[in-house]
């Protein structure tokens, strides 16, 4: 770690245990600390071991949710009926119900201590409020695609391919209008925060994107799709390629001098009723001629899924030396595996279970780096789709095109230089 200096700057960062989303923003704050700033993470205590880690300060939140433990759902979408009421939960108990909380919290975070900061993850509206009531610069840490509906790019949601004519344009229109119509739903509760804090209301929730600095989206800008234009504070800055904290060892289970291609299943890290996914994908893999490892995540226990004659089941194996030597990853298409995925070169089978992840997999297929499937899909199918990604040199070949581009941004950094150009912009 470099030791601070004179122009050491303050950050202060505020998450929530999302899964995917956790690695990289700590992996933003890594970064700042070992460039010598001093960096705050406001989160729950979950996240404290988390926190200590990549060397910043941990600080609890106290008014927002706050759970001790990953196990315990927040939003518990998987109960969900239907996916607007799985939106309608995420909206309500995270993004915008709570949205006073967070502001709380964040405002008593900036009076124990100011900071030149305020970096937040995208999907709490609560802190950037406190930021603007403090007059702190503040950025929004999208660890999504850019999914903000745009003219002239498909509506985030479905899963949609870029239009190809006046239908498609209409669906786009149409299904944004629904979109956003559901967002606006949220907006008494992120009003009142505002008016808690002396804040002008918004009239619409896009608005919201106006009182901040900096967007700044943790993907390749090559890999997403695009509008006619974006607004002129964001930043598309490149993955940040790190591991989850709770990833174990990995030893591999077979001799060294077995060549048969290896084939990685990993789903999400959070519960979203995968169990009968994880036992098909057992079921359709189990016989193929390849090495079969299946990481099931905090989530599932790997002893409730049944057993393959080729299939290793484990809890976590750290994909960034899984991937380096697969042929195949079959995924729930959340960014953060597809991306270690595709930086490594392998096709992808999607199989998307909800949240952004039909987003991801439409960006997947668009670029020819992989296939889609239902969740649902029979193991028949899951393994037909495996088969063919390994078979088809056109979906590696489309991978490591990405991967090489995902590797150079990576590697610049630019997130964390964006954040230190926002905090020397205050003087």
């Amino acid at each position: 770690m470099s030791s601070p200096s004179s122009s050491a700057r303050r950050f202060l960062l505020v998450l929530w245990e999302g899964g995917g989303n956790v690695p990289p923003q700590l992996g933003l704050a890594r970064g700042l600390v070992e460039r010598g700033h001093h960096v705050r993470i406001l989160t729950e205590d979950c996240l404290a071991g988390d926190v200590a880690a990549v060397g910043a300060r941990f600080e609890p939140l106290v008014r927002a949710p706050n759970r001790s433990s990953r196990e315990e759902d927040l939003v518990a979408d998987s109960e969900a009926r239907t996916p607007l009421g799985a939106f309608a939960r995420v909206r309500d108990r995270l993004m915008m119900g709570p949205a006073g909380a967070y502001a709380q919290d964040t405002t008593a975070a900036l009076e124990r201590e100011p900071v030149d900061v305020v970096a937040a993850d995208y999907m709490l509206f609560g802190a950037p409020i406190a930021a603007e009531r403090a007059g702190v610069p503040v950025a929004l840490i999208v660890h999504n695609t850019y999914i903000v509906p745009e003219p002239g790019k498909p509506a985030p949601g479905p899963g949609f391919l870029p239009a190809s004519g006046p239908a498609g344009r209409i669906r786009d229109g149409v299904t944004n209008r629904v979109l956003l119509a559901l967002f606006n739903r949220g907006l008494p509760a992120v009003n009142r925060a505002r008016a808690e804090n002396g804040l002008a209301p918004l009239a619409h929730v896009l608005d919201h994107l106006d009182h901040v600095d900096l967007l700044l989206v943790l993907t390749s800008e090559s890999f997403d799709f695009h509008g006619r234009s974006h607004p002129a504070h964001l930043r598309y800055v490149g993955p940040v390629l790190t591991e989850p904290r709770w990833v174990e060892d990995w030893l591999a289970p077979w001799p060294a001098d077995d060549h048969r291609p290896l084939v990685v299943v990993g789903l999400s890290s959070t519960y979203m009723a995968q169990e009968r996914l994880l036992a098909r994908a057992i079921r359709g893999l189990d016989g193929l001629d390849a090495r079969v490892v299946i990481t099931t995540g905090p989530a599932i226990d790997p002893a409730s899924l049944p057993r393959g004659r080729n299939v290793t089941v484990l809890r976590s194996a750290p994909h960034s030396e899984l991937f380096g030597e697969a042929a195949a990853v079959v995924t729930h298409a959340g960014l953060g595996t597809a991306t270690r995925a595709l930086a490594a070169g392998v096709p992808l089978v999607c199989m998307p279970m909800g949240r952004d992840q039909l987003d991801v997999a439409a960006r997947v297929v668009h670029a020819g780096a992989g296939v889609r499937l239902r969740p649902g899909a029979r193991p028949s199918a899951i393994r037909h789709a495996v088969e063919r990604v390994i078979a088809e040199p056109g979906f590696r070949a489309a991978a490591q095109r990405i991967g090489t581009t995902m590797r150079a941004d990576a590697a610049a950094q630019r997130g964390v230089s964006e954040l230190e150009a926002l905090a020397g912009s205050r003087g």
